[in-house]
């Protein structure tokens, strides 16, 4: 794994509710914590994050889980031309969530690894600079 680590919504989602990964998505935070890894999420991510959790296990939780990532050691990268661009031209070429186009973009810019459980992203095994870590 790249000393970047780009998160999903479903990584996240796995800490938060304790599924399988979430002892691996926890190890990690150890590494951001102690500089051993740098951590990113797209603030589309953290959106997707909000409205699943919502749906799944009230709002309140999601409210909770916004609270949380904000005091994570992961930065939350806005969606900005570049990075838009890069998703939408990610999206163009593959069948996956618009979502999941600005973590796979994030990725690729920041060279980095994402971490994540969603499947669709095999999809992109052939994207140039893309690097994918499933937790399970």
């Amino acid at each position: 794994m790249t000393k970047n680590v780009v998160f999903d919504s479903y990584a996240l989602i796995a800490h938060f509710k304790n599924e399988p990964g979430a002892s691996l998505i926890s190890d990690l935070f150890t590494d951001l914590l102690i500089g051993e890894k740098n951590g990113f999420i797209s603030v589309i991510n953290v959106g997707e994050v909000y409205y699943m959790l919502s749906r799944k296990a009230g709002i309140e939780n999601a409210e909770k889980s916004i609270e949380i990532i904000r005091t994570l050691p992961i930065k939350i990268v806005d969606a900005d031309f570049e990075i838009t661009y890069a998703a939408a031209q990610l999206k163009a070429r593959h069948k996956f969530s618009y979502a999941d186009s600005f973590a796979a973009a994030l990725t690729i810019i920041k060279k980095g690894t994402l971490v994540t459980g969603d499947k669709e992203f095999k999809n992109l095994s052939k994207e140039k600079g893309f690097k994918v870590h499933f937790i399970h």
